[in-house]
């Protein structure tokens, strides 16, 4: 009798037909010890009645993704982190290498640039920034008497050039243009001269007018100007009721740019007065101006204001004021003056004639100096232009300029 190693009598083999073949038990991580080891199992005998098949092939043929894991659970949580960090490291390094653009489409990641791109244009007229599409509008002037029962006038603040001069019997009326200030109240409207409608003609504009001497009147006709006429046009104006007549006749540009569109007066064509940037002087030599048009209440007056770098107006011993249809009251105060030296007369029938073509003096106001020049203006539709000394174009700081007629510079003081 053959014994086993614990003396016993040796068991016979049971071989067990291959039908009934088991799977090995795989150790359960549930049997850890204090080690974190598994406690070792003895592999199960397989019974077949073949020959004896080894547990780990058989393990192997029970499927074809059968796979056996015989590493401790501190081991798996080690290599698991190892490839959970590799395997993200890897997607990290791809995200940020890979190229930004591969020809797909994309949004940019880039900030919006803070720098402001320009958006307005200088100013035919005044010289001052403005939206582009104000360049186009027509050129609109209007005549604006000046008697005492005329004060305060409406709208002249908001004209890009004034043209000062005497009417008659020394009482001085006003040439005022308008592109980029549009005031919907302008008034009292009065008649024509022929040197308001040549400067006027200058700047290629239109003119609002109630009238004018027979002369002025002809010329309209013979030198073809945009004419907008109250006797031919009273729709665009109306009379108040707070002043009399003839000093209640008031307009605005709304309905003088309606009837220049009507007639067809589009943009105006003229060369711009030259302009420059703004220097104000440390030490201003032209701080104060009087200019002797005529007599005391209609003689004008200049002080120069170093806040806003433009000189204030006044006349007849008062500041020159003008007011709005709310009734709220501002000084004129011009960026530029102005005194333009040429020939003055009275005519037959007592209206004033100045040459305002053909050159002369200039006396610039500016910056708190006084530069002296030459005016030029070759013909009636020519526009104005100035020159310095030396011949060169004579820049003007941008907004209201004024313009004074006199005819020497003995009318002229300044200090």
């Amino acid at each position: 009798m053959d014994l086993d190693f614990r003396g016993g009598p040796k068991k016979p083999k049971v071989i067990e037909p291959l039908n009934n073949l088991t799977e090995p038990k795989l150790p359960s991580f549930d049997t850890l010890d204090g080690t974190g080891d598994p406690e070792p199992v003895e592999p199960a005998e397989l019974k077949t009645d073949g020959p004896v098949v080894d547990s780990k092939t058989a393990s192997q043929k029970t499927g074809f993704f059968s796979f056996r894991w015989n590493h401790s659970k501190r081991f798996t949580i080690i290599v698991a982190a190892i490839a959970i960090l590799v395997i993200g490291g890897g997607v990290a390094a791809a995200y940020i290498l890979h190229p930004a653009d591969q020809g797909s489409t994309s949004v940019s990641k880039k900030l919006p640039s803070t720098k402001k791109v320009p958006t307005t244009v200088a100013s035919n007229l005044t010289g001052l920034q403005v939206d582009p599409s104000v360049n186009n509008r027509p050129i609109t002037g209007v005549m604006i008497e000046n008697s005492e029962d005329a004060r305060p006038q409406s709208g002249m603040d908001q004209a890009g050039v004034v043209f000062e001069a005497i009417a008659e019997g020394g009482i001085t009326r006003f040439l005022t243009l308008y592109q980029d200030g549009t005031p919907d109240y302008v008034g009292p409207v009065r008649s024509v001269r022929p040197y308001y409608l040549q400067w006027c003609m200058g700047f290629d504009c239109a003119l609002a007018h109630a009238g004018g001497s027979p002369e002025a009147l002809s010329d309209v006709k013979a030198w073809g100007a945009k004419d907008l006429d109250q006797f031919a046009n009273a729709g665009a104006y109306w009379r108040i009721d707070s002043r009399y007549a003839p000093h209640n006749l008031y307009t605005s540009t709304a309905k003088l740019n309606e009837l220049e569109s009507a007639k067809g007066f589009g943009t105006a064509s003229f060369t711009p007065l030259t302009r420059k940037k703004e220097a104000p002087s440390k030490t201003p030599t032209a701080a104060s101006i009087d200019l002797n048009i005529s007599s005391y209440a209609f003689n004008a007056h200049f002080d120069y204001d170093t806040a806003t770098n433009s000189y204030k107006r006044s006349q007849n011993g008062a500041p020159h004021m003008v007011i709005n249809a709310g009734g709220d009251q501002v000084q004129l105060q011009p960026k530029v003056v102005v005194v333009l030296m040429t020939s003055y007369g009275i005519a037959s029938d007592n209206h004033s004639q100045y040459g305002v073509t053909g050159s002369g003096e200039a006396y610039v106001f500016q910056d708190g100096v006084m530069t002296k020049g030459t005016w030029h203006k070759d013909e009636t539709k020519t526009s104005l232009s100035m020159t310095n000394e030396a011949g060169q174009p004579l820049g003007l700081n941008a907004g209201q300029t004024w313009f004074t007629a006199l005819p020497g510079a003995d009318k002229m003081t300044y200090k």
